[in-house]
């Protein structure tokens, strides 16, 4: 088996779940700013279909980080054990870029736990945790632009500079739209 078949492994399912994780944020906020019309999705589109597909994105994006973790471990190239996975600044392969990741991991499994828990907890409690999101995927980014091999130009790089443009750009029309309805809905003021 080839040496290097388990770095192989780490960095590819490292890409895969970033993809994920920002299909899982670029869905979202369309979702959320209602962005999706007619002309794409038709008038028939139903939006359990369209959170499931959220949340379905969301949980392969949680698999796939745990087959990079394990990836990393079985790596001979690099060693990484749980300390250096669960603790930012262990590692001595780039410690500042993989302690980006190491928080990502955790801003991951929060989101991710209480989406799954969501009928059990507030609505208020569930909204504020699932606003890390944006750090997640920031932190994410960060860590695969920086941690990588292969992320330093080229197709990898413009692809996740441009998701995050779009990431950007999705998140300043979910503002838009949130301080917009809140005018709409604020009482008049007396004049």
């Amino acid at each position: 088996m080839n040496e290097q078949l388990w770095w192989y492994i780490a960095r590819s399912t490292g890409i895969v779940a970033w993809a994920l994780l920002a299909a899982s944020v670029v869905w979202g906020l369309t979702i959320s700013t209602n962005r999706l019309g007619g002309a794409v999705l038709g008038t028939r589109a139903r939006p359990n279909w369209l959170l499931d597909l959220h949340r379905f994105l969301g949980g392969l994006a949680v698999v796939f980080t745990g087959v990079h973790l394990v990836a990393l471990v079985f790596d001979t190239h690099v060693d990484f054990g749980l300390t250096e996975l669960l603790v930012p600044m262990t590692s001595s392969y780039r410690p500042g870029p993989v302690a980006w990741g190491v928080a990502a991991l955790y801003l991951l499994i929060a989101v991710e736990l209480t989406s799954l828990l969501r009928r059990r907890i507030s609505k208020r409690a569930w909204r504020m945790t699932h606003m890390l999101s944006f750090p997640l995927f920031a932190f994410s980014t960060v860590h695969g632009l920086t941690a990588g091999t292969d992320a330093t130009g080229g197709a990898l790089f413009w692809s996740m500079v441009s998701v995050s443009v779009l990431v950007f750009a999705l998140t300043i029309a979910r503002i838009d739209q949130a301080r917009h309805r809140t005018r709409l809905l604020a009482p008049p003021t007396p004049a």
